[in-house]
Protein backbone atom coordinates (compact mmCIF):
# COMPACT_ATOMS: atom_id res chain seq x y z
CA UNK A 1 0.00 0.00 0.00
CA UNK A 2 1.28 3.24 -1.25
CA UNK A 3 1.91 6.07 1.22
CA UNK A 4 -0.93 8.30 -0.26
CA UNK A 5 -3.16 5.14 0.36
CA UNK A 6 -1.88 4.62 4.15
CA UNK A 7 -2.55 7.68 5.33
CA UNK A 8 -6.21 7.04 4.68
CA UNK A 9 -6.66 4.48 7.59
CA UNK A 10 -8.21 5.44 11.08
CA UNK A 11 -6.82 3.99 14.23
CA UNK A 12 -9.51 0.92 13.91
CA UNK A 13 -7.80 0.42 10.35
CA UNK A 14 -4.48 0.33 11.64
CA UNK A 15 -5.53 -1.82 14.96
CA UNK A 16 -6.71 -4.38 12.60
CA UNK A 17 -3.55 -4.43 10.42
CA UNK A 18 -1.60 -4.86 13.56
CA UNK A 19 -3.38 -7.68 15.01
CA UNK A 20 -2.60 -10.03 11.43
CA UNK A 21 0.87 -8.43 10.58
CA UNK A 22 3.55 -11.03 10.03
CA UNK A 23 6.58 -10.06 11.46
CA UNK A 24 10.09 -11.21 9.98
CA UNK A 25 12.73 -12.54 12.95
CA UNK A 26 15.68 -13.93 12.93
CA UNK A 27 18.59 -12.55 10.07
CA UNK A 28 18.72 -12.27 5.93
CA UNK A 29 21.77 -13.75 4.82
CA UNK A 30 22.46 -14.68 1.20
CA UNK A 31 19.49 -13.28 0.37
CA UNK A 32 17.04 -15.61 2.67
CA UNK A 33 15.41 -15.37 5.98
CA UNK A 34 16.92 -17.75 8.41
CA UNK A 35 15.62 -18.72 11.95
CA UNK A 36 18.42 -17.61 14.57
CA UNK A 37 19.44 -20.52 17.03
CA UNK A 38 18.40 -17.68 19.83
CA UNK A 39 16.37 -15.49 20.19
CA UNK A 40 14.41 -12.86 22.56
CA UNK A 41 10.81 -11.32 22.28
CA UNK A 42 10.14 -7.74 21.27
CA UNK A 43 7.97 -5.27 23.59
CA UNK A 44 5.09 -2.73 22.25
CA UNK A 45 6.60 0.05 24.59
CA UNK A 46 2.52 1.39 24.40
CA UNK A 47 1.73 -1.63 26.01
CA UNK A 48 4.17 -3.98 27.23
CA UNK A 49 2.66 -6.63 25.33
CA UNK A 50 5.44 -8.73 23.12
CA UNK A 51 4.91 -8.59 19.30
CA UNK A 52 7.32 -11.01 17.75
CA UNK A 53 10.76 -11.85 18.29
CA UNK A 54 14.41 -11.07 17.12
CA UNK A 55 16.75 -12.80 16.15
CA UNK A 56 19.75 -12.66 19.01
CA UNK A 57 23.39 -12.91 16.02
CA UNK A 58 26.47 -14.39 17.92
CA UNK A 59 29.84 -14.39 15.98
CA UNK A 60 28.62 -17.38 13.51
CA UNK A 61 26.04 -15.61 12.60
CA UNK A 62 27.85 -12.64 11.84
CA UNK A 63 30.90 -14.43 10.42
CA UNK A 64 28.46 -16.39 8.41
CA UNK A 65 27.03 -12.66 6.75
CA UNK A 66 30.61 -11.64 6.33
CA UNK A 67 31.32 -14.46 4.26
CA UNK A 68 28.17 -13.76 2.52
CA UNK A 69 28.96 -10.38 1.59
CA UNK A 70 32.94 -11.27 0.72
CA UNK A 71 31.94 -13.61 -1.69
CA UNK A 72 29.31 -11.41 -3.47
CA UNK A 73 31.76 -8.69 -3.53
CA UNK A 74 34.82 -10.59 -4.62
CA UNK A 75 32.26 -12.48 -7.46
CA UNK A 76 31.82 -8.28 -9.07
CA UNK A 77 28.24 -8.98 -9.95
CA UNK A 78 27.50 -5.79 -7.55
CA UNK A 79 31.09 -3.86 -7.20
CA UNK A 80 31.27 -4.45 -10.90
CA UNK A 81 28.21 -3.94 -12.34
CA UNK A 82 27.88 -0.37 -14.59
CA UNK A 83 26.95 2.44 -12.72
CA UNK A 84 23.62 2.95 -14.37
CA UNK A 85 22.73 -0.57 -13.44
CA UNK A 86 23.41 0.06 -9.99
CA UNK A 87 21.48 3.38 -9.94
CA UNK A 88 18.28 1.38 -10.99
CA UNK A 89 18.36 -1.07 -8.59
CA UNK A 90 18.25 1.83 -5.80
CA UNK A 91 16.29 3.54 -7.59
CA UNK A 92 13.64 0.57 -7.46
CA UNK A 93 14.49 -0.39 -4.51
CA UNK A 94 13.35 3.43 -3.48
CA UNK A 95 9.88 2.80 -5.50
CA UNK A 96 9.04 -0.39 -3.32
CA UNK A 97 9.87 1.40 0.16
CA UNK A 98 6.94 3.75 -0.96
CA UNK A 99 4.48 0.92 -2.39
CA UNK A 100 5.19 -1.25 1.01
CA UNK A 101 4.50 2.01 3.25
CA UNK A 102 1.68 0.56 4.98
CA UNK A 103 4.13 -2.54 6.32
CA UNK A 104 6.96 -0.82 6.96
CA UNK A 105 4.99 2.08 8.79
CA UNK A 106 3.10 -0.53 10.91
CA UNK A 107 7.08 -1.99 11.66
CA UNK A 108 8.65 0.64 12.98
CA UNK A 109 5.62 1.84 14.92
CA UNK A 110 4.91 -1.44 16.83
CA UNK A 111 8.51 -1.91 17.96
CA UNK A 112 9.37 1.78 18.42
CA UNK A 113 6.30 3.47 20.00
CA UNK A 114 6.57 6.09 16.87
CA UNK A 115 2.95 7.23 15.85
CA UNK A 116 2.38 6.15 12.41
CA UNK A 117 1.55 9.25 11.18
CA UNK A 118 4.75 10.79 11.77
CA UNK A 119 6.56 7.19 10.26
CA UNK A 120 4.35 7.87 7.16
CA UNK A 121 5.21 11.89 7.15
CA UNK A 122 8.85 11.78 7.74
CA UNK A 123 10.44 8.18 8.01
CA UNK A 124 8.86 6.55 4.87
CA UNK A 125 9.19 9.68 2.35
CA UNK A 126 12.83 10.69 3.68
CA UNK A 127 14.27 6.69 3.24
CA UNK A 128 12.91 6.77 -0.40
CA UNK A 129 14.51 10.05 -0.84
CA UNK A 130 18.08 9.10 0.70
CA UNK A 131 18.16 6.05 -1.41
CA UNK A 132 17.48 8.27 -3.98
CA UNK A 133 19.50 10.69 -3.46
CA UNK A 134 22.68 8.03 -3.69
CA UNK A 135 21.36 6.11 -6.82
CA UNK A 136 21.36 9.65 -8.69
CA UNK A 137 25.09 10.26 -7.15
CA UNK A 138 26.48 6.63 -8.34
CA UNK A 139 27.67 8.21 -12.15
CA UNK A 140 28.53 11.82 -10.37
CA UNK A 141 31.97 10.29 -8.86
CA UNK A 142 34.62 10.66 -11.29
CA UNK A 143 38.52 9.77 -11.75
CA UNK A 144 41.16 12.63 -12.57
CA UNK A 145 44.13 12.45 -14.45
CA UNK A 146 47.10 14.66 -13.51
CA UNK A 147 49.58 16.64 -15.19
CA UNK A 148 52.53 14.86 -15.39
CA UNK A 149 55.54 14.41 -17.22
CA UNK A 150 55.45 13.95 -21.03
CA UNK A 151 56.27 10.10 -20.72
CA UNK A 152 54.01 9.50 -17.88
CA UNK A 153 49.96 8.71 -17.34
CA UNK A 154 48.79 9.33 -13.87
CA UNK A 155 45.42 8.57 -13.20
CA UNK A 156 43.41 8.68 -10.00
CA UNK A 157 40.43 6.22 -9.46
CA UNK A 158 38.22 5.45 -6.95
CA UNK A 159 37.18 1.98 -5.42
CA UNK A 160 34.64 0.61 -2.90
CA UNK A 161 35.82 -0.56 0.14
CA UNK A 162 34.70 -4.45 0.16
CA UNK A 163 32.50 -5.49 3.29
CA UNK A 164 30.94 -2.74 4.76
CA UNK A 165 29.80 -2.92 8.93
CA UNK A 166 26.90 -0.81 9.81
CA UNK A 167 25.22 -0.40 13.07
CA UNK A 168 22.40 1.55 13.00
CA UNK A 169 19.95 3.40 16.46
CA UNK A 170 16.11 2.45 17.68
CA UNK A 171 15.25 6.09 16.69
CA UNK A 172 15.23 6.31 13.31
CA UNK A 173 15.35 2.63 12.29
CA UNK A 174 14.56 2.23 8.78
CA UNK A 175 15.71 6.06 8.16
CA UNK A 176 19.30 5.60 9.29
CA UNK A 177 19.78 2.40 7.59
CA UNK A 178 18.93 4.37 4.32
CA UNK A 179 21.63 6.62 5.81
CA UNK A 180 24.07 3.99 5.89
CA UNK A 181 23.00 1.32 3.32
CA UNK A 182 22.72 3.24 0.58
CA UNK A 183 25.84 5.31 0.18
CA UNK A 184 27.54 1.64 0.79
CA UNK A 185 25.65 -0.06 -1.70
CA UNK A 186 26.00 3.31 -4.32
CA UNK A 187 30.02 3.00 -3.85
CA UNK A 188 29.83 -0.35 -4.73
CA UNK A 189 30.27 -2.16 -1.42
CA UNK A 190 28.40 -5.10 -0.16
CA UNK A 191 26.88 -4.33 3.60
CA UNK A 192 25.87 -6.26 6.84
CA UNK A 193 23.73 -4.27 8.90
CA UNK A 194 23.18 -5.04 12.82
CA UNK A 195 19.74 -2.79 13.79
CA UNK A 196 19.14 -2.09 17.23
CA UNK A 197 17.60 -5.35 19.12
CA UNK A 198 14.51 -3.52 19.96
CA UNK A 199 13.39 -2.26 16.69
CA UNK A 200 14.40 -5.22 13.95
CA UNK A 201 11.79 -5.66 11.70
CA UNK A 202 12.19 -2.93 8.73
CA UNK A 203 15.57 -3.45 8.55
CA UNK A 204 15.02 -7.16 7.82
CA UNK A 205 12.26 -6.23 5.18
CA UNK A 206 15.04 -3.92 3.71
CA UNK A 207 17.19 -6.48 2.48
CA UNK A 208 14.15 -8.54 1.03
CA UNK A 209 12.97 -5.40 -0.58
CA UNK A 210 16.77 -5.04 -2.31
CA UNK A 211 16.42 -8.79 -3.68
CA UNK A 212 13.21 -7.99 -5.03
CA UNK A 213 14.83 -4.61 -6.84
CA UNK A 214 17.15 -6.65 -8.49
CA UNK A 215 20.03 -6.81 -6.18
CA UNK A 216 22.35 -9.58 -5.94
CA UNK A 217 22.21 -11.68 -3.12
CA UNK A 218 24.35 -11.58 -0.79
CA UNK A 219 25.36 -7.95 -1.29
CA UNK A 220 22.87 -7.00 1.19
CA UNK A 221 22.71 -8.86 4.71
CA UNK A 222 21.01 -8.61 8.35
CA UNK A 223 22.01 -9.82 11.19
CA UNK A 224 19.95 -9.05 14.31
CA UNK A 225 21.20 -9.27 17.66
CA UNK A 226 22.33 -7.30 20.70
CA UNK A 227 25.46 -4.86 20.48
CA UNK A 228 27.38 -6.15 22.75
CA UNK A 229 27.11 -9.52 21.17
CA UNK A 230 26.48 -9.16 17.54
CA UNK A 231 27.97 -5.59 17.44
CA UNK A 232 31.17 -6.44 18.91
CA UNK A 233 31.62 -9.24 16.82
CA UNK A 234 31.29 -7.24 13.62
CA UNK A 235 33.31 -4.48 14.81
CA UNK A 236 36.32 -6.93 15.36
CA UNK A 237 35.65 -8.35 12.18
CA UNK A 238 38.68 -9.09 10.14
CA UNK A 239 37.26 -9.34 6.64
CA UNK A 240 35.51 -5.94 7.46
CA UNK A 241 36.66 -3.17 5.56
CA UNK A 242 34.39 -0.42 7.69
CA UNK A 243 31.95 0.27 10.56
CA UNK A 244 29.71 2.66 10.18
CA UNK A 245 27.71 3.45 13.47
CA UNK A 246 25.21 5.39 15.22
CA UNK A 247 24.40 5.31 19.01
CA UNK A 248 25.91 6.50 22.30
CA UNK A 249 29.47 8.19 22.34
CA UNK A 250 30.39 5.43 24.77
CA UNK A 251 29.56 2.39 22.14
CA UNK A 252 31.76 4.84 19.85
CA UNK A 253 34.49 4.36 21.63
CA UNK A 254 34.04 1.23 22.16
CA UNK A 255 33.90 0.18 17.92
CA UNK A 256 37.31 2.71 17.99
CA UNK A 257 38.93 0.11 19.67
CA UNK A 258 37.70 -2.51 18.30
CA UNK A 259 39.44 -1.52 14.96
CA UNK A 260 42.77 -0.95 16.98
CA UNK A 261 42.20 -4.38 17.97
CA UNK A 262 41.96 -5.96 14.82
CA UNK A 263 42.28 -4.63 11.41
CA UNK A 264 42.51 -0.69 11.42
CA UNK A 265 38.90 -0.92 9.44
CA UNK A 266 37.49 3.00 8.76
CA UNK A 267 35.39 3.91 11.61
CA UNK A 268 32.48 6.46 10.97
CA UNK A 269 30.77 7.66 14.28
CA UNK A 270 27.54 9.97 14.88
CA UNK A 271 27.30 9.71 18.15
CA UNK A 272 25.38 11.96 21.16
CA UNK A 273 24.25 15.47 21.08
CA UNK A 274 23.35 18.09 23.74
CA UNK A 275 22.33 20.87 21.04
CA UNK A 276 22.07 24.32 22.19
CA UNK A 277 19.18 26.49 20.59
CA UNK A 278 19.59 29.71 20.63
CA UNK A 279 17.02 32.38 20.91
CA UNK A 280 18.39 36.24 20.20
CA UNK A 281 16.36 39.50 21.88
CA UNK A 282 15.80 40.67 18.43
CA UNK A 283 14.15 37.80 16.66
CA UNK A 284 11.57 38.45 14.50
CA UNK A 285 9.07 36.38 15.53
CA UNK A 286 8.47 34.67 19.10
CA UNK A 287 5.94 32.99 18.01
CA UNK A 288 7.00 30.90 15.42
CA UNK A 289 10.36 30.41 17.80
CA UNK A 290 8.38 29.00 20.13
CA UNK A 291 6.85 26.51 17.47
CA UNK A 292 10.47 25.39 16.40
CA UNK A 293 11.50 25.06 20.15
CA UNK A 294 8.78 22.60 20.42
CA UNK A 295 9.17 20.59 17.67
CA UNK A 296 12.84 21.18 17.92
CA UNK A 297 13.02 18.94 21.54
CA UNK A 298 9.74 16.89 21.47
CA UNK A 299 9.73 15.99 18.27
CA UNK A 300 10.07 11.87 18.22
CA UNK A 301 9.38 12.26 22.05
CA UNK A 302 12.84 13.91 22.30
CA UNK A 303 14.43 10.78 20.90
CA UNK A 304 16.89 12.55 18.42
CA UNK A 305 20.59 12.81 18.74
CA UNK A 306 20.35 16.11 17.16
CA UNK A 307 17.40 17.59 19.60
CA UNK A 308 17.86 21.06 20.69
CA UNK A 309 17.27 20.27 24.42
CA UNK A 310 19.70 23.19 25.96
CA UNK A 311 16.81 26.07 25.22
CA UNK A 312 19.18 29.31 25.71
CA UNK A 313 17.04 32.71 25.77
CA UNK A 314 18.21 36.45 26.03
CA UNK A 315 17.30 37.60 29.26
CA UNK A 316 15.16 40.72 28.29
CA UNK A 317 12.87 38.12 26.54
CA UNK A 318 13.39 34.91 28.62
CA UNK A 319 10.10 35.44 30.95
CA UNK A 320 7.89 35.90 27.98
CA UNK A 321 9.64 33.26 25.88
CA UNK A 322 9.09 30.73 28.58
CA UNK A 323 5.41 31.30 29.52
CA UNK A 324 4.66 30.93 25.13
CA UNK A 325 6.76 27.63 25.58
CA UNK A 326 4.88 25.99 28.49
CA UNK A 327 1.98 27.04 26.89
CA UNK A 328 2.16 25.64 23.64
CA UNK A 329 4.18 22.15 24.76
CA UNK A 330 1.21 20.59 25.92
CA UNK A 331 -1.02 21.94 22.72
CA UNK A 332 1.19 20.24 20.01
CA UNK A 333 2.44 17.07 22.16
CA UNK A 334 -0.59 14.97 23.29
CA UNK A 335 -0.13 11.14 24.10
CA UNK A 336 -1.64 8.94 22.40
CA UNK A 337 -1.98 5.25 21.12
CA UNK A 338 1.14 5.37 17.73
CA UNK A 339 -1.50 3.77 15.67
CA UNK A 340 -3.56 6.40 16.14
CA UNK A 341 -3.01 8.40 13.13
CA UNK A 342 -4.15 12.09 15.67
CA UNK A 343 -1.40 10.89 18.02
CA UNK A 344 1.58 13.31 18.49
CA UNK A 345 3.29 11.35 21.30
CA UNK A 346 3.74 7.94 21.50
CA UNK A 347 5.76 6.15 23.94
CA UNK A 348 9.50 5.82 24.80
CA UNK A 349 11.19 3.03 23.06
CA UNK A 350 11.82 0.96 26.12
CA UNK A 351 9.91 0.65 29.70
CA UNK A 352 14.00 0.64 30.85
CA UNK A 353 14.39 3.76 29.01
CA UNK A 354 11.57 5.47 30.55
CA UNK A 355 13.02 4.61 34.29
CA UNK A 356 15.98 6.18 32.62
CA UNK A 357 14.36 9.88 31.71
CA UNK A 358 12.21 9.88 34.60
CA UNK A 359 15.44 9.48 37.05
CA UNK A 360 16.93 12.17 35.37
CA UNK A 361 14.02 14.63 35.62
CA UNK A 362 14.43 13.60 39.52
CA UNK A 363 17.78 14.27 39.42
CA UNK A 364 17.26 17.92 37.78
CA UNK A 365 15.02 18.58 40.20
CA UNK A 366 17.13 17.40 43.00
CA UNK A 367 20.26 19.79 41.58
CA UNK A 368 17.51 22.74 41.64
CA UNK A 369 15.92 23.22 38.69
CA UNK A 370 12.44 24.31 38.16
CA UNK A 371 10.05 21.95 36.37
CA UNK A 372 7.17 23.99 34.53
CA UNK A 373 5.36 21.38 32.99
CA UNK A 374 5.49 17.75 32.06
CA UNK A 375 7.83 15.42 34.05
CA UNK A 376 5.59 12.08 34.74
CA UNK A 377 4.00 9.68 32.67
CA UNK A 378 0.30 11.03 31.49
CA UNK A 379 -2.43 10.24 33.27
CA UNK A 380 -4.17 7.33 31.45
CA UNK A 381 -1.25 5.67 30.22
CA UNK A 382 0.34 3.82 32.67
CA UNK A 383 1.01 0.63 30.93
CA UNK A 384 2.86 2.43 28.33
CA UNK A 385 6.23 4.07 28.62
CA UNK A 386 5.33 7.54 27.96
CA UNK A 387 6.99 10.67 29.61
CA UNK A 388 4.84 13.95 29.21
CA UNK A 389 6.94 17.03 27.46
CA UNK A 390 8.77 18.74 30.01
CA UNK A 391 10.03 21.69 30.65
CA UNK A 392 12.72 23.17 33.60
CA UNK A 393 13.63 26.64 34.25
CA UNK A 394 16.03 27.94 36.45
CA UNK A 395 18.95 25.59 34.81
CA UNK A 396 22.65 26.02 35.45
CA UNK A 397 24.92 24.90 32.74
CA UNK A 398 26.74 23.24 35.19
CA UNK A 399 23.69 21.01 36.22
CA UNK A 400 23.29 17.29 34.93
CA UNK A 401 20.26 18.67 32.98
CA UNK A 402 22.30 20.71 31.05
CA UNK A 403 25.12 18.42 30.26
CA UNK A 404 24.04 15.02 29.82
CA UNK A 405 22.06 13.45 26.96
CA UNK A 406 18.63 12.77 28.30
CA UNK A 407 17.06 11.56 25.18
CA UNK A 408 13.76 12.29 25.76
CA UNK A 409 11.24 14.76 25.61
CA UNK A 410 13.10 17.29 28.27
CA UNK A 411 14.51 20.85 27.66
CA UNK A 412 16.03 22.93 29.55
CA UNK A 413 15.50 26.78 29.49
CA UNK A 414 18.95 28.88 30.13
CA UNK A 415 19.45 32.72 30.01
CA UNK A 416 21.95 34.14 28.67
CA UNK A 417 23.27 37.86 28.79
CA UNK A 418 24.55 38.67 25.69
CA UNK A 419 25.99 36.57 22.37
CA UNK A 420 29.24 36.35 24.34
CA UNK A 421 27.91 34.62 26.64
CA UNK A 422 25.40 32.76 24.78
CA UNK A 423 28.56 31.45 22.67
CA UNK A 424 30.45 30.23 25.80
CA UNK A 425 27.82 28.31 27.09
CA UNK A 426 26.88 26.98 24.05
CA UNK A 427 30.22 25.25 23.52
CA UNK A 428 30.44 24.02 27.44
CA UNK A 429 29.66 20.77 26.40
CA UNK A 430 31.37 17.70 25.18
CA UNK A 431 28.99 16.88 22.14
CA UNK A 432 28.74 19.46 18.86
CA UNK A 433 26.11 17.91 16.96
CA UNK A 434 23.52 20.57 16.06
CA UNK A 435 23.26 23.93 16.92
CA UNK A 436 20.43 26.91 16.09
CA UNK A 437 19.95 30.72 16.44
CA UNK A 438 17.56 32.68 16.09
CA UNK A 439 18.20 36.55 15.05
CA UNK A 440 17.61 39.40 12.43
CA UNK A 441 20.94 40.56 13.07
CA UNK A 442 23.46 39.61 9.93
CA UNK A 443 26.42 40.39 11.13
CA UNK A 444 25.07 38.02 14.88
CA UNK A 445 24.21 35.47 12.33
CA UNK A 446 27.63 35.07 10.95
CA UNK A 447 29.76 35.77 13.83
CA UNK A 448 27.82 32.88 15.62
CA UNK A 449 27.90 30.31 13.01
CA UNK A 450 31.84 30.40 12.99
CA UNK A 451 32.28 30.65 16.29
CA UNK A 452 29.46 27.74 17.67
CA UNK A 453 31.92 24.30 18.00
CA UNK A 454 28.73 22.40 15.60
CA UNK A 455 28.76 20.21 13.07
CA UNK A 456 25.27 22.10 11.89
CA UNK A 457 23.92 25.25 12.57
CA UNK A 458 20.44 26.03 11.49
CA UNK A 459 19.85 29.92 11.58
CA UNK A 460 15.86 30.81 12.13
CA UNK A 461 15.11 27.20 11.87
CA UNK A 462 15.77 24.25 13.51
CA UNK A 463 16.40 20.47 12.05
CA UNK A 464 16.01 21.18 8.60
CA UNK A 465 17.52 20.78 5.33
CA UNK A 466 18.00 18.27 2.29
CA UNK A 467 20.32 15.59 1.10
CA UNK A 468 22.83 17.46 -0.05
CA UNK A 469 23.64 18.42 3.59
CA UNK A 470 26.28 17.02 5.57
CA UNK A 471 25.08 15.52 8.64
CA UNK A 472 27.33 14.56 11.59
CA UNK A 473 28.97 16.38 14.57
CA UNK A 474 32.39 17.87 15.99
CA UNK A 475 34.06 16.70 19.43
CA UNK A 476 32.47 14.08 21.12
CA UNK A 477 29.50 13.52 18.81
CA UNK A 478 31.59 11.79 16.06
CA UNK A 479 34.01 11.97 13.58
CA UNK A 480 31.92 11.12 9.97
CA UNK A 481 29.29 12.65 8.04
CA UNK A 482 26.20 11.02 6.48
CA UNK A 483 23.24 12.14 3.75
CA UNK A 484 25.32 14.34 0.98
CA UNK A 485 28.22 13.31 -1.93
CA UNK A 486 30.78 13.31 0.58
CA UNK A 487 29.17 10.81 2.30
CA UNK A 488 29.08 8.06 -0.76
CA UNK A 489 33.09 8.68 -0.75
CA UNK A 490 33.68 8.09 2.22
CA UNK A 491 32.65 4.07 1.46
CA UNK A 492 35.48 4.48 -1.19
CA UNK A 493 39.10 4.22 -0.97
CA UNK A 494 41.29 6.20 -3.85
CA UNK A 495 43.84 4.24 -5.89
CA UNK A 496 46.76 6.19 -7.27
CA UNK A 497 48.32 4.85 -11.01
CA UNK A 498 51.27 5.95 -13.15
CA UNK A 499 51.89 4.44 -16.14
CA UNK A 500 55.47 5.34 -17.42
CA UNK A 501 55.05 5.73 -21.37
CA UNK A 502 57.85 4.23 -23.91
Amino acid sequence: MSIETATTLDLAGWQQLAQSACLPTGHFVDGELRQAEHSCGVINPANGREIGAVGLGQVADIDSAVTSAKQAFECGDWALRAPRERMAVLERLAALVEQNAQELALMESLCSGKPVSAVLAVDIPETAKSLRFFAECIDKVESAVTSTAHDVLHYIQREPLGVVGAITPWNYPLLMAAWKVAPALAAGNSVVLKPAEQTPFSSLRLAELFVEAGGPVGVFNVVNGRGAEAGQALALHMAVSKISFTGSTAVGKQIMQASGDSNLKKVALECGGKSPHIFMEDLSDLELAVEYACHGIFANMGEVCSAGSRILVAESIYGEFLEAFVSRAPQLYIAGDPLDPSTTLGPLVTFTHQRKVLGMIEQAQGEGASRLCGGEVPPGFETGAYVQPTIFSDVEPSMSIAREEVFGPVAAVIPFKDEAEAIAIANDSIYGLGAGIWTTDLNCAHRMVRDIQSGTVWVNCYDEGDMTQPFGGFKQSGNAKDKCFESLLSYSQSKSAWLKLS
